[in-house]
């Protein structure tokens, strides 16, 4: 007879067995999960709600524990990934509403967050945790607008105040950390903006806008060509990041212009640099530590063609920028020497040698105070008209000049006021003759000493008169001289011969 199949039964019992088994198994995960969770071992709580789902995959409360563990760890993307897992298998879940409502929140996306917060309210209208955090959703979405509005008005002091309060409620939003380090390093603030954009390098090394912001930094601290590289690698990651590609543009743009105002000046071509270097500042007015080092540079070309004003607001438009800047305040001081200018000069010099302490920077300084002190005595050379370095036959033709132009006796007939000053004017003339037509004295005049305090002009001793007739012979030279009392001012009478 021949064998004929038939259909053997199926064994449904045993399966269904099994999956009871594997529930089982799936809770007990759980509740040592629960155990380490209540114990902070999160990490471990972690471990055994994955074997719970990897027993029994179907159980959104699973899913829902992992996203607290993962939360507590601070791994928010990966716990907003379980919590919507929870929801979707079962809508219902008010916890796991609440936790994607939470992990939005904490990644910096309000509306999504304050949608799962109105979930949970309609499954629960009285449920007080999510309508805090709904609000808190609301406030969050506020200080966007705020820093949003700042930025675009540039205060971004304001943007950082917003995105402070912003990561008290998004504390992983990658989003929120890297405007606030942009704006603190348009403020200036570097270590702080490169401390942000390296913790979110180290969690993420491909992050564009992070790799944009380190560059940022270097940038405006005038390390251009490490910022490039960053620039470079940050467009390498989005090909399309508009800021990158603009501040590497610039920072390409700014280097080469001022690299040819550097060479310009080394080949002496003064007027060229000074151009350059004006080009170079118009290339991006937020750099300021390179744009100081520019003001600074156009400062120099500018004293070497003698536009010493210029110079000097130069110097000052650097300083403005970076008030450290020990060069610029060198460089106005220079320029207050040379333009005589001392108590503005002793006040530079004064600003370096407190901060830099070395021989050379406190002989400026005293060079400086000695020209000031100087410069509050009578400067017998502009009595005389004539240059620092005149000769000796320089100085007699100007004080016959001066002496004849302010003798008293030539400004008889004027009013009692003219004759008044022209009589001090040429006492003064005596005064500069007698000290400069003398070498000691001259010497040490030229080396600062108060003459008056020496002595030079004690008592009655000095007599313009005397040097007058001194320098001209007595009677002799084509002059008459008559001491009596009735004759005009200086107590003398001459006539040109």
């Amino acid at each position: 007879m021949a064998a004929v199949d038939i259909d053997m039964p199926v064994e449904t019992e045993p399966q269904i067995r099994n999956q009871d088994d594997l529930e089982r198994q799936a809770e007990g995960f759980k509740e040592q999960g629960n155990a380490f969770y209540s114990k902070k071992d999160y990490s471990e709580a972690f471990n055994y709600y994955t074997k719970a789902i990897d027993a029994s995959p179907r159980n959104a409360s699973y899913y829902g524990n992992r996203a607290a563990t993962l939360m507590m760890l601070c791994r928010f993307r990966e716990a907003l990934e379980d919590s919507q897992q929870a929801v979707r298998l079962d809508d219902c879940f008010m916890k796991g509403h609440l936790r994607e409502g939470k992990c939005h929140l904490s990644l910096g996306n309000a509306m999504a967050a304050s949608r799962c917060f109105q979930k949970v309210l309609e499954l629960e209208p009285s449920n007080r945790e999510a309508q805090q955090e709904n609000k808190n959703a609301t406030t969050l979405l506020e200080y966007e607008k705020m820093a949003d509005f700042g930025f675009e008005k540039r205060d971004f002091r304001k943007v950082v105040y917003c995105m402070d309060r912003a990561l008290a409620l998004a504390s992983a939003c990658h989003r929120f950390k890297i405007l606030k380090a942009e704006c603190l390093a348009l403020l200036g603030r570097y270590p702080e903006a490169q401390s942000v954009a390296s913790d979110i390098l180290r969690m993420d090394s491909t992050n564009a806008d992070a790799l944009y912001v380190r560059g940022l930094c270097l940038y405006y601290e005038d390390c251009i060509d490490k910022a490039v590289q960053f620039f470079v690698q940050a467009l390498r990651m989005a090909p399309d990041h508009e800021k990158a590609r603009l501040a590497c543009r610039n920072a390409k743009a700014l280097k080469a212009k001022k690299d040819e105002g550097n060479q310009a000046f080394k080949s002496c071509s003064y007027e060229a640099a000074y151009q350059l270097y004006t080009e170079a500042l118009t290339i991006d007015p937020n750099n300021i530590k390179t744009n100081a080092k520019l003001y600074c540079n156009r400062a120099t070309a500018g004293a070497k063609l003698k536009k010493l004003n210029q110079a000097i607001d130069d110097c000052t438009s650097a300083i403005k920028l970076d008030d450290t800047y020990i060069k610029a305040y060198l460089r106005r001081a220079q320029c207050y020497m040379d333009t005589e200018q001392y108590e503005e000069a002793v006040r530079d010099y004064e600003k370096v040698y407190q901060t830099e302490k070395t021989s050379d920077h406190k002989h400026l300084l005293k060079t400086a105070q000695m020209e000031l002190k100087k410069s509050k005595r009578k400067d017998y050379y502009k009595v005389l008209g004539v240059g620092k370095n005149a000769t000796e036959d320089e100085i007699k033709k100007a004080y016959r000049k001066r002496a004849l132009m302010h003798h008293p006796d030539r400004h008889s007939a004027a009013t009692p006021e003219v004759q008044k000053e022209e009589e001090k004017k040429f006492k003064e003339v005596g005064e500069a003759f007698t000290v400069l037509s003398d070498p000691k004295k001259k010497i040490r005049y030229d080396n600062g000493h108060d003459l008056e305090d020496d002595g030079c002009f004690d008592g009655g001793d000095f007599d313009a008169n005397n040097i007058f007739r001194a320098f001209f012979g007595g009677h002799g030279g084509g002059f008459s001289f008559d001491s009596s009392p009735d004759n005009g001012p200086g107590n003398f009478f001459f006539q040109f011969g």
